[in-house]
């Protein structure tokens, strides 16, 4: 053995420790590369109305930093952007970016827009399988609306997140606005977007899922 050979030159300690170094530099070093973490969504990861480097994504890649996770994080987010705008430019992002994960925050436009369920559901479909066929993660982030569109449509719509992630075996972030959207206070003026405030809850409900996604 290695230890045999060499205990005529060196101590038992020394033995062990270039036996160690041996086995570090032969194991894979999959886990520690840098990843791309694509970031797909609307105004609320976009820093609509709010100071640049205070949204949730900022934020991220704070975080990222700070714990020294080699992972970048493009943001392609876009206010106003829909399901079927984040599909239309989600394959040009794929082949320039060739993300590792992709996080898909959108939904909330089609909503206030009254675009139909069925229509929503297909692009969150296809973009979840343009994803896959680039070996990409997935991260769906689930979103609700106010009830004054009416019990049926708002749980409808809710639903569709955790369904959709449960048929393409994605994760999910069950609402991106937990403990956050009762708060009237965390809103700017128009009761719609989020003060810079409320964006680090926004991170901590997405982290966990996002960092065991970073983990495999």
């Amino acid at each position: 053995m290695l230890c045999v050979r060499f205990n005529r030159h060196y101590t038992r300690g020394w033995c062990k420790f270039i036996l160690f170094l041996i086995m570090t530099m032969m194991m894979p070093a999959a886990h520690s590369a840098s990843k791309t973490i694509l970031v797909l969504g609307d105004s609320l990861s976009a820093e609509y109305g709010l100071a640049r480097g205070t949204g949730w994504v900022a934020l991220l890649e704070q975080r990222l930093q700070h714990q020294k996770i080699p992972a970048m994080v493009i943001n392609a987010s876009i206010s106003g952007e829909t399901s079927s705008g984040g599909k239309a430019r989600l394959q040009a992002l794929l082949d320039k970016h060739h993300p590792d994960i992709v996080v898909i925050e959108l939904g909330g436009n089609d909503a206030l827009r009254g675009l139909a369920l069925p229509a929503s559901e297909a692009n969150f479909r296809d973009m979840a399988a343009m994803s896959k066929k680039v070996k990409a993660k997935v991260l769906l982030i689930g979103m609700q609306i106010p009830p004054n569109y009416g019990r049926d449509y708002t749980e409808r719509f809710f639903s569709m997140y955790a369904r959709i992630a449960k048929e393409n075996n994605i994760a999910l972030v069950p609402f991106l606005l937990s403990g956050v959207a009762d708060q009237p206070q965390l809103f700017q003026p128009d009761r719609i977007h989020l003060l810079a405030e409320a964006h680090p809850v926004l991170l901590e409900n997405v982290w966990p899922h996002l960092f065991a996604l970073l983990k495999k």
